[in-house]
């Protein structure tokens, strides 16, 4: 049986990829699950393992105003969901730690 340090939750919110390493990107993704220390989510792009990523993860998005959790960590693993075809580009599958974090309101 599996054990984990903390809870975690399957949620699946809107996703942003913002930077990988010193590279600064905007590629979207969605959360599969979150814990008070990583998260799993998907996305495009593989980003290397071990590097520092930032993330920003869209709570309320369907609500008057969404509210960004602007996220800091480490890529821990990354995994090829499918392979890319002609509609559509590849998917990946990465757990990153969440190390650091600040809440940014829309304006």
């Amino acid at each position: 049986m599996e054990q984990r340090r903390t809870r975690r939750f399957k949620l699946h919110l809107p996703l942003a990829l913002t930077r990988a390493g010193a590279e600064r990107m905007t590629i979207p993704g969605f959360t599969q699950n979150i814990s008070s220390s990583g998260v799993l989510f998907t996305s495009e792009r593989e980003p290397d393992l071990g590097t520092p990523i930032e993330y920003v993860i869209t709570l309320n998005h369907d609500g008057p105003q969404a509210v960004n959790l602007r996220c800091v960590g480490k890529v821990l693993r990354a995994a090829l969901l499918k392979e890319a075809i002609e509609e559509q580009p590849p998917a990946y599958q990465i757990a990153a730690t969440l190390e650091r974090y600040e809440f940014v309101r829309e304006r």
